[in-house]
């Protein structure tokens, strides 16, 4: 039994694997890290593997005490990866990238592979049917573009995200609304849109926190999954572990 553990920029995941098969999933602030894992060792206790994967801040401190419990895996580029990493500077791809093309290896193999995944940041990842991942981009996500709008100006308000029923806005906060989903939403069609032209049998995945609100307002045929990342970790630790 193994025991995804995703450390981002604003939650933490826990997630318990069994045979492949997602048996529980919890999430919760990085302050709460030890008790939290705790219990889910000890609602669990045939967990015998761990993989930790972390954007964020995780101390040295706290791996140890997780060490103390089971055998933990931490993702890095130096891991044994399923695919051959072309990018101009691999030493730098994000775990949560790494860990989103490997889940694309593992359920689409030989297939040319967009993996999108809109969270704080909005990312592009491509793989090829080589199994050569290439590269992508980095832009903000939807609530990093509302703060920034908050942060960087005098008087425009901070809003909650919110779908717009219009893209020409009839007040302050309807063009905020329709700036910043609109803009995302044309951004990630136009990227879409972009691939497709160089890859026809383009195959597209949706995830991250924003699945939900976006997968049914893009234009382009996608497959939504939001524990794609999850699922990419668990595959990486089978991988290096078997």
């Amino acid at each position: 039994m193994n025991l995804i553990i995703d450390v981002g920029n604003t939650y933490v995941k826990f997630a318990v694997y069994m045979e492949g098969e997602l048996k529980e999933k919890v999430v919760g602030e990085l302050k709460d890290f030890e008790s939290m894992v705790s219990g889910v060792i000890s609602d669990h206790p045939k967990i015998n593997q761990a993989i930790v994967s972390s954007v964020g801040k995780l101390e040295g401190s706290t791996i140890k005490s997780l060490e103390d419990k089971v055998k933990v895996l931490e993702l890095s580029h130096k891991l044994k990866l399923p695919f051959t990493n072309l990018y101009a500077t691999p030493t730098t791809l994000g775990v949560d990238r790494i860990a989103l093309v490997s889940a694309s290896v593992e359920q689409f193999p030989d297939h040319n592979v967009l993996i999108i995944d809109a969270g704080t940041c909005i990312t592009y990842d491509f793989i090829n049917t080589k199994n050569e991942y290439l590269g992508g981009a980095i832009s903000p996500g939807i609530r990093l573009r509302y703060r920034t709008l908050n942060n960087l100006t005098a008087n425009l308000p901070l809003l909650e995200t919110e779908m717009p029923q219009d893209i020409l806005g009839d007040s302050t906060q309807n063009s905020i609304h329709s700036g910043v989903v609109f803009g995302v939403l044309k951004e990630i069609d136009g990227v879409i849109d972009e691939y497709v032209r160089k890859y026809s049998d383009l195959t597209v995945i949706l995830t991250g926190g924003d699945t939900k609100f976006l997968s049914n307002q893009l234009k382009n045929s996608i497959f939504a999954n939001s524990n794609f990342l999850l699922e990419g970790l668990n595959f990486i630790l089978e991988y290096n572990t078997k």
